[in-house]
């Protein structure tokens, strides 16, 4: 199965690179030198050189977890730490420093621990200073959006371990095409509303929530995208550094499902 997720594309190509290099195919147990063609258990697959360690899922997890405490540490010195007079500044700067690193992680041909870390403290920095906006005017705002942010994360996880949801081509394509499509609109709704236009699909109309809906329900699914670049990664035998890739993009995923949550309770909130 070819990478398509926009985050983990370059997981595959990575896959391509490591045969190219011409080490050996593997056995069902990862012994070297068995055509598939000659032994029925072998993968196809060559196996990781031997000075490189190949990444596992528990490499993943554990990256993962890593740059979510990274990111709720920076988040909390950010909302404590920032007056709430530099909040705009502070908000906008860390979401354009983020964007810019995210791009560069995202389409960079090899995988960059430091990079991956970097972004983790600058979104957590976005992620403060939006939600210490929203808590002021909603208390307790914030709580919801995290327990449900992780609650609909580890459903989709079940789901796709018991592969009721599966990462077959078409749904890479239709998953791909929608998250390219939703990031177009947004980019135009922010465009648009720096020059005063309201085009209704941020200020809790009947719209808006459904906009919000279709991103949460995008950002969920995506997770499949992701479960199933590292399930691929690890059958590939790709070197372990490239679990910090895959965690980035399961960072990137988990931060735009919790950001559109705590938009959509926020409608739900009312005036008083």
């Amino acid at each position: 199965m070819k990478t398509s997720n926009p985050v983990l594309a370059r997981l595959g190509q990575a896959a391509e690179r490591e045969r190219a290099t011409g080490y050996a195919p593997t056995g069902p147990y990862g012994q070297p030198g068995y055509p598939p063609q000659q032994y029925p258990g072998a993968t196809g697959y060559p196996a990781a050189p031997p000075t490189v360690t190949p990444m596992s899922i528990d490499d993943v997890v554990v990256k993962t977890v890593t740059l979510l405490g990274i990111l709720g540490v920076s988040a909390a010195a950010a909302w404590v730490l920032v007056p709430d007079s530099l909040l705009g500044i502070a908000w906008i700067g860390a979401a354009v420093v983020g964007l810019v690193l995210g791009l560069i992680i995202s389409f960079s041909r090899m995988a960059n621990p430091a990079l991956v870390v970097a972004y983790s403290v600058v979104e957590g920095v976005f992620v403060g200073m939006v939600s210490k906006a929203f808590n002021s005017l909603y208390d307790g705002i914030v709580l919801q959006a995290v327990v449900a942010s992780f609650g609909v994360f580890f459903l989709m996880a079940m789901l796709y371990k018991a592969r009721v949801i599966r990462a077959t081509p078409k749904f890479v394509r239709g998953m791909v095409a929608a998250m390219v499509g939703l990031f177009a609109v947004m980019m135009i709704n922010l465009v648009l509303s720096l020059f005063g236009v309201n085009t209704g699909l941020r200020d809790g109309s009947p719209l808006a929530i459904g906009f919000s809906l279709v991103c949460i329900v995008v950002a969920s699914l995506s997770f499949v995208l992701s479960f199933a670049e590292v399930e691929e990664g690890v059958r590939m035998g790709l070197p372990q550094r490239y679990s910090w890739t895959a965690a980035f993009g399961i960072l990137v995923s988990l931060v735009w499902l919790y950001i559109e949550i705590l938009r959509l309770l926020s409608f739900f909130q009312g005036d008083d």
